[in-house]
């Protein structure tokens, strides 16, 4: 791998900064609302312990962000690319959360293109991991163009494993 999984990015509003471990009081902040975590597959994630492991495995996977508004410094969620395979050029991005008082304001759309505009120069696929509960992800998606091509039991960092649905978007139908 010649590139980084965890560079600054940046739009006129948002910035994706690499998660260092000195951001977890705050990004746990963002994640303590249950309600942020009700479809996702581990819904007990707004629980300090339960969040401790996601963050360790953000932390470990070296390709985790913390999303900020530029213009206040708030951190509205997170982010992180993951699992890159270099003979298939593809790659995941994933285990994306914000804050409720971000709903529904354009953000993931925003935060997403910045990721596959910049994954895209590496990369010929981009795979999503969503819970097959997770019917705001899947909506989510599919507005991005991402298309459901497969259902698989994933066992996410430190957590037994569920049932999620396997979107890709494609370098050539990004463009």
């Amino acid at each position: 791998m010649n590139f980084s999984i965890q560079p600054v990015l940046e739009n006129q509003e948002y910035q994706l900064i690499p998660l260092q471990q000195g951001d977890f009081e705050s990004l746990y902040e963002v994640a303590s609302d249950p309600k942020v975590w009700e479809q996702h597959p581990n819904k007990e994630r707004y629980k300090k312990d339960v969040f401790e492991i996601f963050f360790k495995g953000a932390i470990e996977s070296k390709g985790a962000f913390k999303i900020t508004n530029k213009a206040s410094g708030e951190i509205l969620g997170s982010s992180r690319y993951y699992d890159f395979n270099e003979n298939d050029r593809s790659i995941f991005v994933g285990y994306t959360f914000y804050g409720t008082n971000s709903w529904g304001k354009g953000i993931n759309p925003q935060v997403k293109k910045l990721m596959l505009d910049y994954i895209f120069q590496y990369v010929d696929k981009v795979y999503f991991h969503i819970g097959e509960n997770n019917l705001r992800s899947q909506i989510s998606m599919e507005r991005l163009g991402g298309k459901k091509i497969a259902e698989e039991e994933v066992a996410y960092f430190g957590e037994p494993a569920k049932t999620n649905f396997v979107y890709e978007i494609k370098k050539e139908n990004w463009l």
